[in-house]
């Protein structure tokens, strides 16, 4: 089964480390970045989608970021 996640954050190092911990974990890039206004909270967000290949069959029930 391949495993989807959108990761996101507000634009600062956090956003990187995130994205740094999935890779690390296995999950590869999928697609650009992103970057956007969040005009709410008035800063600018990051988004990059990632993927990896997993045993099994899915669950909604999956904790994907335990994956």
């Amino acid at each position: 089964m391949r495993a989807y996640r959108f990761l996101t954050d507000v634009d600062t190092s956090a956003f990187c480390h995130k994205v740094t911990l999935a890779l690390s974990k296995g999950w590869t890039l999928h697609g650009n970045p992103t970057y956007a206004f969040d005009a709410k909270e008035g800063v600018m967000r990051c988004g990059q989608a990632v993927v990896k290949d997993v045993e099994g069959d899915y669950d909604p029930s999956m904790k994907l970021g335990e994956l």
